[in-house]
């Protein structure tokens, strides 16, 4: 008989207060591995995001996604009567998230401190805006105020006229829960080898400077620091940039090394004098933008796959997830399924297959749908 996989963390137990998006990805990395996750909820309302639109049966969508195999306990933290209910549960748990502005959890008597006292064991992770001290500390943010103010924002916001919102939640995903579940492994790792918990003090902002590695060294060691869209990998440079199709495509050009670059430029036809015009990088992309111009997709598409020159043409999320490459790997093989019995691809998560646990259907919780398990 084949053995079910429960997951590589198979009886650790995760409370989560977290909403919205940082806290529960980081949770559900943690669901998906094997953790028992409680969510704690405000009665009648839950997370916000369960309000979010669009609607998908009787809750959100986003919040299906980021919440699938998990439960909820509904809990009005003000109430002392609730925190009797809690100590129990927080005496057993492993793992705490939480991402309420810095003083909130100890105001509720729920503080990493308060929490010690009774589990010495407990692995606490704190994620804010700017973490839990400092003059921003108390700032209210979300993801574009936070890649604003680690200057992620400053190299790539699009023309002055044109301004451009990154569609991406670096801050939220990069800063916020992909270092909470990394943290949480180190921690976890610690408690094996020491016996001790671990309280993390996560800033989302400060945990993007590492994208910025090329603007940072260039700088620090030269004092020459990137500005809006001048750097070789933020629009500065014709190795690196995106050119529209003469059928409204776009082509992701991004021939870097020499190697690829000639490749590129033979395959395009590119005049002679533009491959070694380093010092004048916007003509070139000028002259770029008009060659592939003048031909549509399907043309590039055929060209650029011989030359091997490291360029794609721009997929929409549509085409991306019916990609045949994508299907071949089954990264939506897991399902999550709503109230009225729909079902839909669940999130992927990058968590290689023999640590997930083996349930590939599974639900997000109704609102308090473990009160009577606990009340």
């Amino acid at each position: 008989m084949k053995e079910v996989l429960k997951g590589s963390l198979e009886g650790i137990k995760v409370i989560d207060f977290s909403t919205l998006l940082p806290g529960p990805l980081a949770s559900l990395f943690l669901s998906e591995t094997g953790a028992e996750v409680i969510k704690i909820e405000k009665p009648g309302v839950g997370d916000e995001i369960r309000l979010s639109n669009p609607q998908w049966g009787e809750q959100s969508v986003s919040f299906s996604l980021l919440n699938r195999g998990k439960k909820s306990l509904s809990l009005d933290l003000k109430d002392p009567k609730n925190l009797k209910i809690l100590i129990p549960i927080l005496k057993e748990a492993d793992i705490i998230i939480e991402q309420f502005r810095p003083g909130v959890m100890k105001r509720l008597g729920l503080d990493y401190e308060s929490i010690k006292k009774i589990n010495q064991d407990i692995i606490y992770v704190s994620i804010t805006g700017y973490g839990q001290y400092g003059p921003k500390s108390q700032v209210a943010g979300h993801d574009l105020n936070y890649i604003g103010n680690a200057g992620l924002l400053s190299i790539s916001m699009g023309r002055e006229n044109d301004t451009v919102v990154p569609p991406a939640l670096v801050a939220d995903i990069a800063g916020g829960s992909y270092p909470a579940v990394i943290n949480i492994l180190l921690a976890l790792r610690k408690r094996d080898l020491n016996k001790e918990g671990s309280y993390i003090d996560l800033s989302m902002t400060e945990n993007l400077f590492p994208f910025m590695f090329w603007g940072l060294g260039s700088g620090f060691a030269h004092n020459k620091w990137p500005g809006n869209s001048d750097g070789v990998l933020s629009g500065g440079s014709a190795r690196y940039n995106i050119y529209k199709t003469s059928d409204g495509s776009y082509v992701a050009a991004a021939p870097l090394e020499d190697r690829f670059w000639n490749k590129f430029c033979k395959a395009i036809e590119l005049p002679k004098k533009f491959i070694k015009m380093e010092n004048d990088q916007g003509k070139v992309i000028q002259e770029i933008r008009k060659i592939i111009g003048q031909k549509n997709k399907n043309y590039w598409l055929e060209v650029f796959n011989k030359a091997d020159c490291c360029c794609s043409i721009v997929k929409s999320i549509e085409e991306a997830v019916n990609d045949h490459h994508f299907k071949v790997r089954e990264i939506f093989s897991h399902k999550i399924f709503n109230d009225l019995g729909d079902e839909i691809p669940a999130l992927p998560i990058p968590v290689d297959k023999q640590f997930r646990k083996e349930k590939i259907s599974d639900a997000a919780p109704k609102l308090g749908n473990v009160n009577d398990q606990f009340l």
